[in-house]
């Protein structure tokens, strides 16, 4: 199943990707050790050097890792065809033991990945590059990332055997199984659209405090992380029970598929956009006081509070339309 074509050229560019991991960890640790702004030695010359090719290669391959995230999900969910008993990607990720690992690995990446992205465009805005070393910290924070979750994806696709029979989603997203994904179909429906609520409404009201008094930036993207976190599993708890106009389906893949106007997408889409730009704000906050940003970087975190309480607002009324407009009445 390996050789299939949706899959090859998974496998192959998240290799090129990985490759380019290791090449630009090694740079980011000579970067690390021997960056010295001040110094005109042969050595600085050639670590300024390093760094815009690190950081064009960088881009383009964050970019690429965070496509891939749903390059993977509508390439398993394609699958579910060519293996027994599974219904959509649920069922083709619990072919093994290495498909949900690699999407929570790919989660991870495309969330920080994309933190990287942003920092490197402030770094970019300051004439003395002041976070050169944070940036490469975390690049070098994600190499390992990276590469695990390649060799996993690797695995998990060999080791795909169109004759063994997997599970459907009703039964992986059934409560009462004892599994996480089960506990998260058992969630109460009310609390949890309560919880949801007010997940986007503090988010909104820390927003607005921050970008009017400059106070409350880290706690901003704690909430916005524990908004990611809540939202996730409403999508599993009550949210897919609108779209599917079922009391029992709780499958988060589902809602992908074409006959329900791959709703799924656009959601999920809103919300790694919204972990991405707040967990940002909480990453850029300790840069406030660097000199050479005290004039760009307000602008930048205004703009990321921004994007991120438009695109969970956008999620809240996307769920809310679904809701009122489903057929299932509670």
């Amino acid at each position: 199943m390996i050789q299939h074509t949706a899959i090859i050229p998974l496998i192959a560019s998240s290799a090129i990707s990985c490759l380019m991991f290791l090449f630009a960890g090694w740079k980011s640790f000579l970067i690390i050790r021997r960056w010295d702004i001040r110094s005109g030695s042969e050595l600085q010359l050639q670590l300024e050097r390093a760094t815009y090719l690190i950081s064009t290669i960088i881009g383009f391959v964050l970019f690429f890792q965070i496509i891939s995230l749903f390059l993977y999900i509508a390439t398993v969910d394609h699958l579910h065809n060519l293996l027994a008993g599974a219904m959509c990607a649920a069922g083709s990720l619990n072919a093994n033991g290495f498909g949900y690992p690699v999407l929570i690995l790919k989660t991870v990446t495309c969330l920080f990945g994309g933190v990287w992205l942003v920092i490197n465009h402030v770094d970019a805005r300051g004439y003395d590059y002041p976070l050169i070393r944070p940036k490469y910290v975390l690049l070098l924070a994600l190499a390992p990332l990276v590469s695990a979750e390649t060799v996993l994806q690797f695995l998990y696709f060999s080791n795909l055997d169109a004759q063994v029979i997997t599970s459907c989603c009703g039964s992986l997203f059934n409560a009462g199984t004892g599994t996480l994904a089960s506990g998260l179909a058992g969630l109460p429906r009310v609390p949890m659209e309560v919880a949801l609520t007010a997940a986007i409404g503090v988010i909104c009201l820390i927003g607005l405090r921050f970008r009017i008094t400059v106070k409350g930036g880290y706690l901003f993207a704690v909430a916005s992380t524990l908004a990611f976190v809540v939202a996730i599993a409403s999508m599993i708890s009550f949210v897919s029970l609108y779209v599917y106009e079922l009391p029992t389906h709780h499958c988060p893949f589902c809602i992908l598929h074409k006959e329900y106007s791959y709703v799924g997408y656009p959601l999920y889409a809103a919300l790694l956009g919204g972990g991405i730009s707040g967990i940002s704000v909480g990453t850029l906050m300790p840069a406030s006081n660097i000199p050479s940003l005290a004039k760009v970087l307000p602008g930048i975190l205004h703009k990321l509070t921004t994007i991120t309480i438009l695109l969970y607002l956008a999620f809240g009324l996307a769920v809310t339309l679904l809701v009122l407009h489903s057929a299932l009445k509670f």
